[in-house]
């Protein structure tokens, strides 16, 4: 379900743990998952890897506040499992662009 009213966009840094990686990769499928629920939910708006040698991912959110969209990746299986050594979150304005409104 998507929501029907506006959400302010918030940044999501993950950096990953890099001593268990092998652990890690056993859980990417279920990581996507949960993401892909988020994005069928209109919540996630687009994430990903890093593509240089920092270990982690970017994630564009919707949500009402920072402890909101916290609460949600909460239950992220990387966060469950321990994967994520640190996250950091800040709210975005796109004011120009497809994502500006």
């Amino acid at each position: 379900m998507r929501y029907p009213w506006p959400m302010a966009y918030f940044i999501v840094d993950y950096t990953y743990d890099t001593t268990r990686t092998a652990e890690q990769d056993a859980v990417r499928a279920d990581h996507r998952a949960f993401l892909g629920g988020l994005a069928e939910r209109g919540i996630n708006v687009a994430s990903g890897p890093w593509v240089d040698s920092a270990p982690g991912a970017h994630i564009v959110m919707r949500g009402e506040s920072a402890d909101e969209v916290l609460a949600l990746l909460d239950d992220d299986p990387f966060c469950r499992g321990g994967f994520v050594a640190e996250r950091a979150i800040r709210q975005w304005n796109p004011v120009i662009g497809i994502l500006a409104e």
